[in-house]
């Protein structure tokens, strides 16, 4: 049986810059900024960290990418790369070596500086088997969202007006954020009206491209309350990575995402959680796209499968509802800077936790979940990382 790395580590201090077009910023400036925070938030200076994990899919290679611009002496900085799940990839690394006893202090870093890369979002797949079409991803996404319509009973008008509740929702939280890249409120009506990007996916049911970064100071759980009196422990970190079985197979719906749901199952075993839907408090999801963040919720268990639109139809996610999703506005207010957005949705159950998230704020959270997903639908690769306040081993 794999070990556990629930309750074995806590997280004391976090960054977290503003999103968005960031033209007078480079990398540096972002880490800077972000690991800046995390360590006044930890009560620790850059000096004090031992080792570094940093995630970041095209913005830096090598180690030297953060210890440059921190001006780090001589310690391990090791970069990572797993898609969409790089800065939790990058969190896992930090978290196990912590756990193990190998670093006292570590930090985990995510990054992302993309629009002077002068592209409008990820490019096309790859098809090196030749045995699957080759797609954006708004187009890969739209097949998702017309087999969900279809599998379901959903009509174009019924279906369209479910994603735009999703991204009205989404938007009426990112305008409390500072931090927020988009922080003006739409309506249904703006959203149904917008422009196509991939029918029946519009304007405001995707995400933006935008520049950022978010950090992470990682200690052991027994040594946490020495930096601060309200630590965040983890209670669970697992990656699931596709067989690419989807587009090797016909029989894929499209509706669900298998590994999503494996994910989730494996956090929930490790975190202790039985019943998802009532014991999470809080969630951020990879809402790429609004249909992305539809079929979350049932890969997650949060919805029955093919019911997801009764719960986003009664407000269930909505931030004064019984299981808020996107407290800070997800990927469709912060855009997407690909190696910080796993990091910059723990930020928000972080402060969310330490009733520090003002207007946003959730009443008495208890368990936060993050999920990340890499690729298309059909094979991809997805985390799940589960925090919370209490801590068992304590």
């Amino acid at each position: 049986m794999p070990g556990s790395i629930k309750d074995r580590v806590a997280i004391v201090g976090m960054g977290c810059t503003r999103f968005g077009e960031l033209w007078d910023k480079g990398p540096s400036d972002l880490i800077i900024e972000a690991v800046g925070e995390a360590c006044a938030d930890a009560g620790i200076g850059v000096k004090d960290i031992q080792a570094v994990w940093t995630g970041t899919l095209q913005s830096g290679t090598g180690g030297r990418s953060v210890s440059e611009p921190l001006r780090l002496e001589y310690v391990p900085v090791t970069r990572v790369e797993n898609a969409c799940a790089s800065g939790h990839e990058a969190v896992r690394g930090a978290a196990y070596a912590v756990a193990l006893g190998i670093y006292d202090v570590a930090l985990a870093i995510g990054y992302e500086k993309l629009k002077d890369e002068g592209t409008s979002g990820l490019g096309g797949m790859e098809n090196r088997t030749n045995t699957h079409y080759t797609s954006t991803m708004p187009g890969a996404f739209a097949i998702m969202a017309t087999r969900y319509f279809s599998q379901y009973g959903l009509s174009a008008q019924e279906g369209k007006t479910m994603l735009a509740k999703i991204s009205v929702k989404s938007h009426h939280n990112g305008s409390l954020n500072p931090k927020a890249h988009l922080r003006k409120k739409i309506t249904v009506e703006q959203a149904l009206s917008a422009p196509i990007i991939a029918w029946p996916l519009g304007l405001f049911d995707a995400c933006g491209v935008s520049d950022g970064a978010a950090a992470a100071i990682i200690t052991r759980a027994k040594s946490a309350r020495n930096y601060r009196k309200d630590p965040v422990y983890i209670k669970a970190l697992q990656i699931c990575t596709s067989p690419t079985s989807g587009r090797l197979l016909s029989t894929y719906d499209y509706a669900h995402v298998e590994e999503g749901f494996r994910a989730g199952k494996a956090a929930y075993a490790e975190a202790g959680i039985t019943d998802p839907r009532k014991e999470i408090s809080m969630a951020e999801v990879h809402d790429c796209f609004s249909i992305t963040e539809a079929v979350t919720m049932e890969d997650l268990q949060f919805s029955a499968r093919g019911r997801v639109k009764e719960d986003i139809d009664a407000g269930f996610f909505n931030l004064d509802g019984p299981l808020p999703v996107q407290p800070d506005g997800g990927l469709k207010c912060f855009g997407h800077p690909i190696g910080a957005s796993g990091i910059r949705m723990l930020y928000e159950m972080y402060l969310q936790l330490q009733g520090r998230a003002g207007p946003r704020q959730i009443k008495n959270p208890q368990f936060g979940l993050a999920h990340n997903m890499g690729h298309e639908p059909y094979a991809p690769t997805v985390s799940v990382c589960i925090v919370g306040l209490q801590c068992m081993n304590n």
